[in-house]
């Protein structure tokens, strides 16, 4: 798999493993990683976690643009620290970097203000899409509203990673139905670390 300079990871809902599989391609690729909106301070954000877990240094990551104290939606979140969240406060950051990963918050739904959402920022940032989904059952629902979506805003979408045990029937039919390339699988993982994370990139991009 050939991945573009610059990409966002969104996912098909709040945990589905978008953080970690941020991680495994910020190592993989020794990209930079960029969290605009991090809802939620407690016990780690997602930059320190990245940061914790692939153990690259300060130069691979950039502040984010909003960090919020409650764990919630970020318009809700906003609401609650007193600001409020415009899609011009955005603008993608500068890396020295052959890579940028940018990592959204929750779906692609969930709401920024009053009208806008996550899927708004997207475009806004013109970047293709990799979208993170479960292997388990419900998967393919979520995945098909999320791609139908995704193209009727005109974004373009790499593929989706499926995260969990391996359910080749799941994957078929997101495949099938979605029109989509399945980038790869990541099942779970012994440990999170630099070398369980670059292994399972490696057999990402190999077994594609």
């Amino acid at each position: 798999m050939n991945f573009p300079h610059r990409f966002f990871i969104t996912g098909t809902d709040t945990d589905v493993g978008k953080t970690v599989v941020s991680s495994m391609l910020t190592v993989g690729l020794q990209a930079a990683y960029w969290k605009p909106i991090q809802s939620g301070l407690e016990p780690l954000t997602d930059t320190e976690y990245v940061q914790k877990v692939t153990q690259l240094d300060d130069s691979h990551f950039h502040p984010e643009r909003f960090c919020l104290t409650e764990p919630l939606s970020p318009h809700a979140a906003a609401a609650i620290d007193g600001v409020e969240i415009d899609l011009t406060d955005f603008q993608l950051p500068t890396s020295a970097k052959p890579y940028l990963v940018v990592e959204g918050a929750g779906g692609l739904m969930v709401p920024l203000n009053a009208h806008e959402y996550i899927i708004d920022l997207i475009k806004q940032l013109e970047l293709p899409v990799c979208l993170v989904a479960r292997s388990s059952l419900g998967t393919i629902n979520h995945t098909l509203l999320s791609i139908a979506q995704l193209r009727r805003y005109q974004i373009p979408i790499l593929g989706v990673i499926l995260n969990g045990e391996k359910n080749p029937s799941n994957r078929a039919a997101i495949a099938h139905y979605g029109r989509v390339p399945i980038l790869g699988e990541l099942e779970p993982l012994p440990e999170i670390n630099p070398i369980t994370l670059k292994n399972a990139f490696e057999h990402l991009t190999c077994c594609h």
